[in-house]
């Protein structure tokens, strides 16, 4: 307590006093509201960093700076004040002392400068303390980037380690909260923040809680046809969601990034380039990148094949995309689900009925389920090209396959046996939806309605609606009102 007497003592005695009356002042322990207010700023801080670094009793600190009015300029400079790695548990101590007892509100920066300080000092269970409370106490919506930056402006003022990044993943992982933990992670990478270990199989078990990690993986063993490690799979999990979400520039400078540190493989970068040309319209453009790949001793994979089918398909050139088809077969490449998907979809919105019929029974003799956007979308060319009970047909396969339809698959199904006719049918669909506890919509009730109402069915039409549902009950009352029908 030496060097804090002396402090004391330079503050509150003058100097023609004597040492008899010096020591009586040090032992009342108290800063004058004068003093603060008349000090410097610099003069504060060094005096409050001073005394932590002499003392962690709380009830002393209290009492020595009871008149101390905190503001966040001060906080922050103290901190910086005890930054190095021998005062990083008076750092802690002060960032808790201040707001326990003087319930002073720490601002993201403050938490930063603090997790820095024990980080550096590898005092890592309290940073992580640090960071769970900042990420809890944070207004909602504006942690993520306030964080970052945050960490990222402090790094080298506080000359930190990388090791702090892997701990805000970390921190968010643990607090579920996923979406922001990938958010921090490509971050990271676009600052040249790599990862630890650590930190890759956190944001695999993420990917797994989200039940995302199976597809990555496949879609990876795909491209490279065998097993790729954990950094490959959450980076190039990565590259693909940015690129999914329109932010292309985005995603090749992420890409750029990762080959130049050996973060990603060359297959997996070239393939993703030569998708983004197609996702963007380019076929020429992705050809030329195809074909630089086989010339750079690179061999053709799936995934390439049926991205090249979905371009053909978009352009509603079916015949290119089968013949896609053909050579990826002829090259021993396996068509996969998505393959199918892609030219079920494509045929049926070129009219190519019958090639699309083709393509699904291909499918399930794969033991391929198709998806439910691909398979309503045959349902519905089938239902309007007169052909229901196909459509109905190829339902019952793909339910015994584990497919799950949703109400548009019931709603192009009652449609088109409404159109023929087929009321039975129709009502079979209803109750059927409701068996599998799906909500029919104003869209299918105004089908039931108007096919009761063609049939001359009127007293089930006006039964239709129930529980007294005002909603179902007008769309009776406006089909019927317009044939001029009147129910006694």
């Amino acid at each position: 307590m030496a060097l804090f007497s002396r402090k004391l003592q330079y503050f509150l005695v003058p100097t023609s006093i004597n040492n008899a009356a010096s020591v009586a002042v040090k032992k009342s322990i108290i800063i004058p509201s004068q003093l603060v207010m008349q000090s410097s700023k610099d003069s504060i801080v060094n005096f409050i960093s001073d005394i932590f670094k002499e003392t962690h009793n709380w009830d002393t600190l209290t009492r020595t700076l009871s008149s101390l009015q905190l503001t966040h300029s001060i906080v922050q400079q103290v901190l910086l004040q005890l930054q190095l790695p021998d005062h990083a548990r008076s750092a802690l101590n002060f960032f808790h002392w201040s707001a326990k007892t003087q319930n002073f509100q720490h601002r993201i920066y403050s938490y930063c400068i603090a997790v820095h300080i024990l980080v550096r000092a590898q005092q890592l269970a309290d940073a992580k303390v640090l960071l769970h409370s900042a990420l809890k106490t944070s207004v909602a919506g504006s942690t993520r980037y306030c964080m970052v930056e945050s960490l990222l402006v402090s790094y080298k003022v506080v000359d930190s380690s990388p090791l702090v990044f892997d701990l805000l993943v970390q921190a968010y992982a643990k607090l579920r909260m996923f979406e922001d933990g990938f958010e921090v992670y490509e971050h990271m990478i676009r600052k040249r923040k790599y990862p630890n270990e650590i930190t890759v199989r956190i944001m695999i078990s993420a990917l797994c809680k989200e039940g995302k990690l199976q597809t990555v993986v496949e879609l990876l063993d795909r491209i490279h046809g065998k097993r790729c490690s954990p950094i490959v799979i959450v980076n190039s999990n990565l590259v693909f969601k940015v690129i999914e979400e329109g932010r292309i520039e985005e995603g090749m400078e992420l890409l750029k990034s990762m080959l130049q540190k050996n973060l990603i493989l060359d297959t997996i970068a070239s393939s993703l380039v030569v998708y983004t040309k197609l996702k963007l319209g380019n076929l020429e453009s992705a050809w030329e990148v195809y074909d630089e790949m086989l010339k750079r001793g690179f061999s053709a994979n799936t995934f390439l094949f049926s991205s090249f089918i979905k371009a053909y398909c978009d352009r509603g050139n079916i015949q290119e995309a089968e013949s896609m088809l053909q050579e990826m077969k002829n090259m021993g490449l396996k068509p996969y689900d998505e393959t199918f998907n892609h030219l079920i979809v494509g045929c049926y919105k070129a009219g190519e009925f019958k090639a699309g019929v083709e393509h699904f029974e291909e499918m399930i003799s794969r033991g391929l389920v198709p998806s439910r956007s691909s398979f309503n979308e045959m349902v519905r060319g089938l239902c309007e090209n007169g052909d229901s009970e196909k459509a109905n047909g190829f339902l019952t396969v793909v339910l015994d396959k584990g497919f799950t339809p949703d109400q548009v698959t019931y709603l192009h199904l009652m449609s088109g046996y409404e159109k023929q006719g087929k009321m039975q049918q129709v009502l079979k669909l209803y109750f059927e939806m409701e068996y599998r506890s799906l909500s029919p919509g104003l869209a299918i009730f105004s089908t039931l309605i108007t096919g009761l109402c063609n049939c001359g069915r009127l007293e089930e039409a006006e039964k239709s609606p129930q529980n007294g549902d005002k909603t179902k009950a007008g769309l009776l009352q406006n089909e019927m009102a317009a044939r001029r029908i009147e129910v006694a």
